[in-house]
């Protein structure tokens, strides 16, 4: 074998970011701008709903439980290879989800919350929380294409 580098396939890294307000409204305009945009990038069928379904999940949580009055939200699409990553930030620092790393997660059968992460945690193929730049917090899921 010569010591000559071999020839690698280029890596297409797609990426799509909206700020928007943090409301009811704000949350399903992410729903309807993620499908767009995935449909712009030729993903539609199953990938796009799983991806509509984890958005509309996330968003809700932020202008639910990460509202701080004043301060928008942020959704973010990364397309890289067969892997997306859907990112949702918000700039309330606590109220964080539990890691995904702890385990589980099981809302007591009186809780009206935390039913929503259950669903990206059976959607996606792994989920956690990261520190945002600047205040706030950052919920990543990522699934297959």
């Amino acid at each position: 074998m010569s010591a000559q580098a071999r020839p690698q396939a280029p890596v297409t890294v797609r990426m799509f970011t909206r700020r928007l307000s943090s409301t009811r409204r704000g949350a399903r305009l992410a729903r309807l701008l993620v499908v767009r945009q995935l449909d712009v990038w030729g993903y539609r069928g199953e990938p796009s709903d799983v991806a509509a379904a984890i958005v509309a999940e996330l968003a809700a949580n932020a202008v639910t439980h990460g509202l701080v009055p004043g301060r928008d939200f942020e959704v973010g699409l990364i397309l890289t290879g067969g892997t997306l990553r859907i990112e949702v930030a918000d700039t309330r620092t606590e109220s964080r989800p539990p890691a995904a790393e702890a385990g589980p997660i099981v809302p007591g059968p009186d809780c009206e919350t935390g039913r929503g992460l259950l669903l990206v945690a059976a959607l996606a193929t792994r989920w956690g929380v990261a520190d945002r730049q600047g205040p706030g917090k950052t919920v990543w899921a990522e699934i297959g294409t």
